[in-house]
């Protein structure tokens, strides 16, 4: 048995609520927490942005990607696009995709998340039919048998579980229909669409297991079932179903927008809201070291309020071991209240493992990204 030391303490001018009422001469606040945001934090009052450095060396930075311009991801296999960022328990890859699949897949090393960026298509798998658009997360349990065909050209973010399984999270005090109703889950039909596909052809599986790709080939069409029943299948929920929580006087952390839950790491969903109107409350994301879990967000759409610059089909990646927060232009903005509403929606992968990058995402980087935190110096 063990647990966190707990003690805690005030020293010096400090405000009595974490992300808001900071003190006049400290109007930078930074989180130092572990385990996430689950674990033991402080709070430090600084006079200066927790950001506000003026040369960064090392390898060790904030990296800023365009998954838009990634090569080698267009109609070709799942299981022959680019491992874009990977650690031992998840796997993040694009594929695009404009001409609909003439075989099955099956990933034996995980459930795999499907996140529909853009288009839409027709899926078939082992418990039936569902129609996707844009926005759908599905999930496809492990050894899953499953095929697309596109009505619109797709664009997918794919979120590996390596070993591993999607759950949801637990809700806690605000209750389980609280985010999202479980009834809002989607799952595959055996419809008439499902029945048609029904054939007698020869058809393909290509299994991917530690990596490899085999592939079995069937006198028919294996996705012949004509019913189910239990409590395992695809699953699909999309962000607009998302209902986030929020507070007028608290800026809630990412935490609070928790979607799926691995072993060793979570995917949360930001989806259009309100701003805090409270006049103390913190109106942007707070400075934080996260210490423990690295940091990956992929923008889907709308307007980016803590970022500048960044367009949808970009990925931030934020590594553990220094401060992270808002940009200078940002914070100004959140400071005299400027928005009343965020449009924007964005995927968020925290891992509790390093992650390591791809080539094909190195080729994408933006190395100037760390610069625009810089703060100007101020004209004499």
């Amino acid at each position: 048995m063990r647990k966190w030391a707990s003690f805690p303490l005030k020293e010096g001018e400090v405000s009595r609520q974490a992300h808001a009422d900071f003190p006049d001469r400290a109007i930078y606040e930074r989180e130092v927490g572990r385990s996430g945001f689950f674990g033991p934090a402080t709070h430090f009052h600084h006079t200066h942005a927790p950001t506000g450095w003026s040369d960064w060396e090392g390898p060790l930075k904030p990296r800023l990607y365009n998954f838009n311009n990634i090569a080698g991801n267009q109609n070709v296999s799942p299981w022959q696009v680019p491992t874009l960022l990977h650690n031992a328990h998840c796997k993040m890859r694009t594929w695009r995709l404009t001409e609909s699949m003439d075989y099955l897949v099956r990933n034996a090393d995980g459930d795999e998340l499907l996140f529909v960026h853009e288009g839409a298509a027709e899926l078939f798998c082992d418990y039936g039919h569902l129609t996707l658009r844009d926005g759908d997360y599905v999930v496809i349990p492990r050894s899953t048998m499953w095929r697309l065909e596109v009505t619109e050209p797709l664009f997918l973010l794919m979120i590996e579980a390596t070993n591993d399984s999607f759950q949801l999270p637990e809700k806690g005090l605000v209750g389980n229909h609280a985010i999202f109703d479980a009834a809002m889950i989607d799952t595959p039909k055996i419809d008439e669409a499902f029945k048609a596909q029904y054939s007698e052809q020869q058809s393909r599986v290509q299994v991917k297991r530690h990596d490899q790709v085999s592939q079995i080939t069937y006198p028919y069409n294996p996705l012949d079932a004509i019913g189910w029943h239990g409590d395992l299948a695809v699953m699909r929920i999309n962000w607009r179903d998302i209902r986030p929580l929020m507070s007028h006087r608290y800026h809630l952390p990412p935490s609070a927008h928790t979607t799926f839950v691995a072993q060793r790491f979570v995917v949360c969903t930001f989806v259009p809201r309100p701003i805090e109107s409270d006049p103390g409350a913190l109106k942007v994301p707070f400075y934080h070291n996260n210490d423990d879990y690295d940091e990956v967000l992929f923008y889907h759409a709308g307007d980016f309020f803590s970022r500048d610059n960044i367009e949808r089909g970009m990925v931030t990646f934020h590594p553990a071991g220094f401060t992270h927060g808002p940009h200078p232009k940002a914070f100004a903005a959140g400071r005299e209240y400027k928005k009343k509403f965020t449009d924007e929606v964005a995927v968020m992968l925290d891992t509790r493992d390093a992650l390591y990058v791809g080539d094909a995402a190195l080729a994408t980087e933006n190395p100037d990204y760390v610069n625009s935190w810089k703060i100007k110096p101020a004209s004499v």
